[in-house]
């Protein structure tokens, strides 16, 4: 343990360097701000490091700091061959369903049905326990989200208190700083806690906590099922956490289960975290990690450093990447009202821009907490969860959730933070093979409605009893590979595409080649499917959910044919390009209602659910490129139609898809619409009921209740709204509002590997510029303008009209 003054010195040039970098900056703050502690989750502050997720609390009596691992789920590798005989009921629910026997195909569609996923656990508590009255005063705490460091300031008597907390990627911990100047802090005791069973030990300066999650955990929804959670110890994830005291000119003494800091004016400590994930095909209570040894060798790494060192390490790994992007509407940062007051404010009609500008970067701020290269993705909750069985489990939902939550990552600058997504495919095509050769008979690769840590692709329901609607979705596959078409459009990366992501996407496309079958009217469709999670009624008034050839399959189908046949030019596949093109042309056509709304199923047929908060069959407008105003004027307006029908109301992530679907109608009012209800507050969390989405006090997206996917939509549509892109193709302010009157934006990305910059106006363009990372030419929109530009590598190109 080092103590306060050994490392003077070093803190006093750290001290001045940081001070001349900051001096140096001229960006506004971007801070979350309350007056009061977190009493709930939906209050606390997140910190992360991709791998490491903290929850700050911020309570001058007692904080609780909650912690995740990205890691530590419940469960194992998945049996891939779970339900081996399943595709040989595949031919009598097609027979089913093109007899119109569309209530029969629902009950036999349930014989092809395998397990649930697993859930996402929560590690447990890092408990901070203050012996101090209630003479506080000037309480306030903040989230710095341009430097990742949640701070808590007040004061006592004549002591100044602070504590800083920040998680770490460089250093792969997290540290707490607590400081009083002008005084002492008050003494406190230190100890952890968690839900799963666990032991801890204190000792020497140190702290231990050491425990298992569950081999199994029963999906919340399924309710109080018996042995909902088991504990096969031989088959358990384990887990390991040390908070190590580093640096004090305090006095230590100790308890059974914790220790106590008294007589110190400032304390520093360390918090590692390791688990026994080994692999998603390796068991990891058998074949696991040593956890202790990941926990200490990134505690002893971290400890040959100083605080100062590793803060200053820290901010400049962190804001180096934040800072890509900067973000104004042309108003003030406000930073003197807490954040839930500006929410408030905002509802009732202020004019605070600026809030827009925090919640889109937010988005960034929480995508690069929870998604680190070489790591595993955000799941629903990012990588903050506080439940045993957290909400669907917090795993992946791979029908919008799971690749909304990625929308962001290449517009935003964040391509990086793609990397765990993209690997994570690459796993999900080997268990996916085997998915679509049991469950239809088919080469290829597949994936259903949910995945986790072990990258299951079977269809869930627990071998019948779930209900086909979300159950039996197989186009999992078919909407991820998209994003291994996306990465490379933004990098323009050939050695990436070739070796890793076209033999990916060609499983992919190879499934879908074999899966679709001839309807009786020529057209190759899927079946059995369905519209992800809404049910029709047919002309029979019959209300169901298995079907053939629903709109959402038929746009992700072309959009990853499309895909792959450009992709062919790069990789030389000839005999893959033919057999997609050839498929392609015998794709049905999309369909206009009798509403004028684009037609959700085969047939126009009713929505059980008018306004259901999926709107998948507008896939092909966003994010697909199959339907845009400038192409197909007539179903653009049908998918505008199908919006007006949807209304902009639902739950989080349903109005923050919505953004972009009004954006790439070029709807500047509708989209603000939809982001004023995005940002509408929602405190009442103990209501999970669908009463419509919302944000809670510390901006997270309320499904309700908490999922992270709205706010990585609300992020990417905002961006949708003031750039959008085709390859070498640029089109600027596409969808701008009236009320966002200027602006500038600087680091955005386009496709064809472009970095953005755009000022405007009094709502015009005044100036834009344009960094190519190649050689070429390019093109950019701007209103009913269009020019070409001569671009050279790394050099500026001004945009004027």
């Amino acid at each position: 343990m080092k103590t306060a003054r050994s490392s003077i010195i070093v803190a006093i040039v750290l001290l001045s360097s940081l001070i001349s970098s900051c001096n140096k900056e001229d960006l506004p703050p971007r801070l979350l701000v309350s007056n009061s502690p977190a009493s709930m989750f939906e209050e606390a502050y997140p910190l992360g490091n991709g791998r490491i997720g903290a929850m700050v609390y911020g309570g001058p009596h007692e904080e609780r700091i909650m912690l995740n691992e990205e890691t530590l789920w419940a469960g194992g590798p998945v049996d891939p061959y779970m339900n081996p005989e399943a595709h040989l009921h595949l031919q009598s629910v097609r027979d089913a369903l093109f007899t119109a026997d569309y209530e029969l195909a629902d009950k036999l569609v349930r014989n092809m049905q395998g397990a649930y996923s697993q859930s996402y656990a929560p590690l447990g508590d890092l408990n901070l326990s203050f012996e101090q009255d209630d003479s506080i005063k000037n309480y306030s705490r903040e989230l710095d989200i341009r430097r990742g460091i949640s701070s808590v300031r007040y004061s006592l008597g004549e002591a100044e208190v602070c504590r800083e907390t920040f998680v770490s990627y460089p250093d792969q911990v997290m540290v707490i700083s607590l400081r009083a100047s002008g005084g002492k802090l008050p003494s406190f005791r230190m100890h952890a806690s968690s839900k799963l069973p666990h032991k801890t030990q204190s000792s020497g300066h140190q702290i231990s906590m050491h425990g298992i999650a569950p081999s199994h955990a029963e999906p919340n929804y399924r309710g109080d099922t018996p042995d909902a959670l088991k504990y096969e110890i031989d088959n358990c994830m384990r887990f390991s956490m040390t908070a190590s005291l580093e640096e004090t000119d305090g006095i230590i003494s100790h308890e059974k289960e914790g220790m106590v800091i008294s007589d110190a004016s400032e304390v520093v400590i360390l918090v590692s975290l390791g688990t026994s994930f080994n692999g998603y095909d390796r068991n990891p209570g058998k074949n696991g990690a040593d956890e202790e040894k990941v926990c200490m060798e990134y505690l002893e790494k971290a400890s040959n450093h100083s605080y100062l060192q590793l803060k200053d390490r820290h901010v400049s790994e962190f804001s180096e990447i934040f800072n890509r992007l900067t973000f104004s509407l042309g108003t003030e940062a406000t930073v003197n009202s807490s954040t839930r007051e500006r929410l408030r404010s905002y509802a009732e009609g202020s004019n605070d821009q600026d809030l827009i500008a925090l919640y889109f970067q937010y988005g960034r701020y929480l995508l690069m907490s929870s998604s680190r290269p070489g790591g595993i993705p955000a799941n629903l909750q990012g990588i903050w969860n506080e439940h045993l069985r957290p909400p669907w489990s917090s795993n992946y939902t791979t029908n919008i959730n799971a690749e909304m939550n990625y929308w962001p990552a290449e517009v935003c600058n964040l391509s990086e933070m793609h990397d765990p997504l993209i690997k994570f495919i690459g796993r999900l095509a080997k268990t996916g093979a085997i998915t679509a050769r049991t469950y239809y008979d088919c080469d290829g690769w597949c994936c259903h409605h949910n995945t986790d840590i072990w990258a299951m692709t079977n269809p869930v329901g627990d071998f019948g009893r779930g209900h086909p609607v979300w159950a039996n979705w197989n186009m999992g596959g078919t909407w991820l590979s998209t994003h291994l078409w996306e990465h490379y459009l933004y990098t323009l990366d050939t050695s990436y595409l070739t070796e890793y992501a076209y033999p990916l996407m060609k499983g992919a496309a190879t499934f879908c080649l074999d899966f679709l079958t001839e309807a009786g009217d020529g057209y190759m469709v899927t079946a059995p499917n369905t519209s992800p999670e809404n049910m029709y009624i047919n002309d029979d008034a019959y209300s169901g959910s298995c079907l053939y050839g629903p709109t959402a399959d038929m746009a992700m189908i072309r959009e990853l044919f499309l895909d792959v046949m450009v992709a062919t030019n790069i990789t030389g596949d000839q005999v893959m390009r033919k057999e997609v093109k050839e498929m392609f042309q015998r794709l049905p056509p999309y369909k206009i209602g009798r509403k004028g709304n684009l037609q959700e199923w085969y047939y126009d047929w009713e929505d059980r659910d008018p306004k259901h908060r999926h709107v998948s069959h507008l896939f092909a407008l966003f994010p697909g490129n199959t339907i845009h105003p400038d192409l197909n004027p007539e179903l653009a307006e049908a998918c505008r139609k199908s919006l007006e029908i949807r209304t902009n109301n639902g739950t989080g992530w349903s109005i923050a898809w919505k953004i972009s679907l009004w954006a790439r109608l070029q709807d500047g009012e509708m989209a603000l619409d939809a982001i004023n209800k995005l940002l509408h507050l929602d405190e009442n969390t103990d209501d999970v009921e669908y009463h419509g989405g919302g944000t809670y006090p510390n901006l997270m997206d309320a499904h309700p209740p908490y999922q992270i996917d709205g706010n990585f939509g609300g992020t990417a549509g905002i961006a949708e709204m003031l750039m959008q892109s085709k390859l070498h193709e640029i089109t600027l302010l596409p969808a701008l509002p009236v009320s966002w009157s200027e602006g500038d934006i600087k680091g955005l990305r386009a496709r064809g590997a472009y970095s953005v910059n755009i000022l405007w106006r009094d709502g015009k363009l005044i100036k834009a510029s344009v960094i190519p990372d190649f050689d070429g030419t390019f093109k950019v929109n701007y209103g009913a303008q269009s020019k070409e530009f001569e671009g050279r590598q790394g050099e500026e190109v001004i945009v004027k009209f």
